[in-house]
């Protein structure tokens, strides 16, 4: 069974990303085969059946059931015309967490050991300019300005274009792996396939395993993946005096808030406050085990 999604009239007015069609399009049809009927049949009482077994079943995290509510919200209140009430069917409180941080040293020791120059010079574009995964694969050749000294990141997520800065050690980078490459692309900075000879992109499977690849070799025992590297780029420019609102702008943050979570895990800011217990006088003398 297939069903029409975001990609109709309003999807295109809201400026839907093909993924997020995509996605919409498969959230439907999955739900609707749970129950075996025709999603204009169903209902809030379904949805809410729906939504358990997300959770209690399928064991997904509360920011992936809250993407299934968004695309049955509006498979029934654009799509369908259906009154929706989003009382009956609340999105799920996210749980808040602090992301992993690499330091300076280790975000070396992680680029070091990339197991290819490919790899490696991924790894120094993703830490470099801050950019997401899917936005890496789809840099283009044209998107490096070395005349402005940035780099153009088109259609990201929300659809929105920024600038990033271009690095002059990233700059270096980018020119000895244009050298490198047996086939020079038309189009795609990082071409895929094994060869990296493809007239379409790599995937962003690839750019993840090309990440945890290198982390295993390096020995990095934290959880290290590509938005690793996006949040040691805030995180570092904010320990080095960047502003919050700048920092703002080169993510690609909405809002402010979203930014601000780089503020409970900076290091600077986090050593700039003694603990109470350094102001203690304590003996020197522990007590004996018995």
């Amino acid at each position: 069974m297939r069903f029409r999604g975001p990609n109709g009239p309003k999807g295109q007015r809201r400026n839907y990303a093909e993924t997020t069609i995509s996605s919409y399009i498969r959230i439907v049809e999955d739900f609707s085969r749970r129950f075996q009927r025709a999603p204009d049949c169903l209902g809030p009482k379904h949805i809410r059946e729906y939504q358990s077994e997300l959770f209690k079943k399928r064991k997904l995290a509360a920011s992936t059931v809250t993407v299934y509510l968004a695309a049955l919200r509006f498979f029934y209140g654009k799509t369908l015309k259906k009154s929706w009430s989003a009382v009956e069917t609340p999105y799920p409180k996210s749980a808040e967490h602090v992301p992993s941080i690499l330091s300076q040293q280790e975000v070396a020791r992680l680029i070091d050991a990339a197991d290819s120059p490919f790899h490696r010079t991924l790894l120094m574009t993703l830490y470099a300019t801050g950019v997401r995964r899917a936005e890496l694969t789809h840099l283009k050749i044209s998107d490096v300005d070395s005349q402005r000294m940035v780099i153009h990141v088109r259609g990201g997520k929300g659809r929105k274009d920024r600038d990033v800065m271009l690095s002059p050690k990233l700059l270096k980078e980018l020119r000895e792996h244009w050298r490198r490459l047996r086939r020079k692309p038309s189009e795609w900075l990082f071409p895929g396939n094994q060869q990296h000879t493809n007239d379409r992109p790599i995937s962003t499977k690839a750019v993840w395993h090309a990440c945890r690849n290198a982390a295993k070799r390096a020995g990095i025992q934290k959880q290290v993946h590509p938005h690793t590297l996006r949040h040691c780029f805030a995180t570092h420019l904010l320990e080095q005096g960047a502003d919050l609102r700048n920092i703002q702008m080169l993510l690609g943050h909405s809002d402010l808030e979203q930014t601000t979570i780089y503020l409970h895990v900076s290091e600077l800011r986090l050593n700039a406050t003694a603990s109470p217990l350094d102001s203690l006088s304590l003996t020197s003398e522990s007590p004996q085990e018995e």
